[in-house]
């Protein structure tokens, strides 16, 4: 295993950000590659410390002669954002001089060249950033950014062209849901790893072996031993299940059995008033048309202080936030439903 130190010039004189990349090299040319990246969002640790389990399971095959294809691993995606503290609270998710998520504005190339990057020299610390990881990325046949949710199931966002090709890897992570996607307006790293094959011609976009996949790892408080261990296996099964990695005594994954549903049928619940949240379901749990998802206790001990919230259709909870304070409009869950959603929308669910 080979590690380098990427260096991301700051927005001012004496200010930079480092993160290190990690290298192992294949030994067969015509292998499958491979990506991943966690802690895009910084504070994200879920798929950190999966990485951190992963390592010496790759480092065993390395020294074994068993990495067939090249690997690339970033195991602290933003530095940037790993650097906000906010009156004592980590900020990860926005970067707070632009306010922009940052996973998005991404650069959607209409093909995978990185000579289609734009010039990223004037730009802000996060475009540069940005700009670094896609060229990180780009021609790697695997690419896996893991994240987390709030609270939730352990799910995979696919888009459509890839899908059920990528069942096989739904099977070997262990996921219990994959959410289907076809368009994307707002520049996510996912958008900006497969977009660029949707026009390539099928030498260049290899769909049947190709991989592009936001891995969300259940809640932004699974972050145990056990979790790691178990998340780090799953990235093990796929990279060998897709020739990565050479390994006889793993078994071929079987068929994925978990939900797997577009985009357009997730409910995302707003709250109807402000307050705080009892929920009655959990990720997981099947949910009939009707059934009460949550009550919001807004003007505690007074008549009609509560607010009852229902089920729009028939599904299962994906995930549902960790806090229990919410402002009106702010979404409560996400409700995968069994067809598709009255307020069904595309590209992205949430800011």
């Amino acid at each position: 295993m080979q590690k380098s130190i990427e260096r991301i010039a700051g927005d001012s004189d004496g200010v930079s950000y480092e993160f290190p990349v990690l290298r192992l090299a294949g030994a067969d040319k015509t292998a499958p590659s491979a990506y991943l990246q966690a802690a895009l969002h910084a504070g994200e640790l879920p798929g950190v410390v999966a990485i951190d389990a992963l390592m010496p399971m790759l480092n065993k095959a390395e020294a074994e002669g068993r990495i067939r294809g090249n690997i690339t691993i970033v195991p602290w995606a933003n530095p940037i954002g790993r650097a906000q503290y906010h009156f004592g609270e980590h900020q990860g998710r926005f970067h707070l001089g632009t306010r922009t998520n940052f996973n998005r504005s991404f650069p959607l190339l209409a093909a995978p060249d990185a000579r289609l990057l734009p010039d990223a020299t004037f730009g802000g610390a996060d475009q540069r950033l940005k700009s670094r990881l896609v060229q990180l990325s780009l021609g790697h046949d695997i690419v896996l950014d893991l994240h987390c949710d709030d609270e939730g199931l352990a799910y995979l966002y696919v888009h459509t062209s890839l899908w059920p090709e990528m069942a096989d890897c739904a099977a070997a992570m262990g996921v219990e849901a994959v959410v289907l996607w076809s368009e994307d307006t707002d520049g996510t790293f996912e958008g900006a790893s497969i977009m660029p094959y949707q026009n390539a011609s099928a030498d260049v976009a290899k769909f049947d072996r190709r991989v592009a996949t936001t891995v969300e790892y259940r809640g932004i408080l699974d972050v145990d031993g056990a979790l790691a261990k178990s998340d780090a296996e799953g990235l093990y099964r796929l990279l060998a299940a897709r020739g990565v990695i050479s390994d006889t005594d793993l078994p071929a994954p079987g068929p994925f059995k978990g939900v797997a549903a577009p985009l357009e049928n997730i409910d995302m619940m707003p709250a109807p008033r402000g307050g705080a949240v009892l929920y009655d379901v959990k990720p997981g749990d099947r949910v009939t048309r009707g059934a009460r998802l949550a009550t919001i206790v807004h003007s505690p001990g007074e008549v009609d202080g509560r607010t009852e919230v229902f089920a729009p259709q028939d599904g299962i909870i994906l995930t549902r936030r960790s806090r229990r304070i919410i402002r009106s409009g702010e979404d409560l869950l996400k409700l995968v439903g069994d067809s598709k959603s009255a307020d069904a929308r595309s590209g992205t669910l949430e800011d």
